[in-house]
């Protein structure tokens, strides 16, 4: 999925990457959930081993900002699976990891994340070039108390 050209202009920027970026992704990610509680899942229909996408918290930047990360596979755009995994993310955040705020970000060019986003009841908050791209900033805050 992360090798597929409509997938990875907005997740690599268009990068083709190699199977060690891969590797280390996933490397990155069980670290991430051995000290943290967190990094990046898959997600499959109940039904079959096919798989949807993919969703997590990440960090970008340096020093790393933990965001909200997702992507489904192109064949299952606009069948509603990135946000019902985004929803699944969010929940997490809020009552297993006890999160009062979740950042994201999108490239401002990508329309359909920013809907996705819009959809979970995140804010924009601010926009700003970042390694030379356009990119909005959103935060979700948990409403009540748990």
């Amino acid at each position: 999925m992360w090798t597929n050209s409509a997938v990875r202009r907005f997740l690599w920027d268009g990068e083709i990457i190699p199977p060690a970026r891969t590797t280390d992704a996933v490397a990155m990610s069980e670290r991430l959930f051995r000290e943290r509680g967190h990094g990046l899942w898959i997600a499959r229909r109940l039904d079959t081993a096919h798989l949807v996408g993919f969703a997590g918290l990440w960090p970008f930047r340096d020093p790393p900002e933990i965001e909200l990360l997702y992507g489904t596979a192109e064949s299952n755009w606009g069948r509603g699976y990135a946000p019902e995994i985004g929803r699944a993310i969010v929940d997490y955040c809020f009552t297993v990891l006890d999160m009062r705020v979740i950042a994201a970000s999108a490239d401002a060019a990508n329309s359909a994340s920013i809907r996705v986003l819009e959809k979970l009841g995140f804010q924009l908050t601010r926009r700003l070039e970042v390694g030379g791209l356009d990119t909005v900033f959103f935060e979700l805050r948990r409403r009540r108390e748990l």
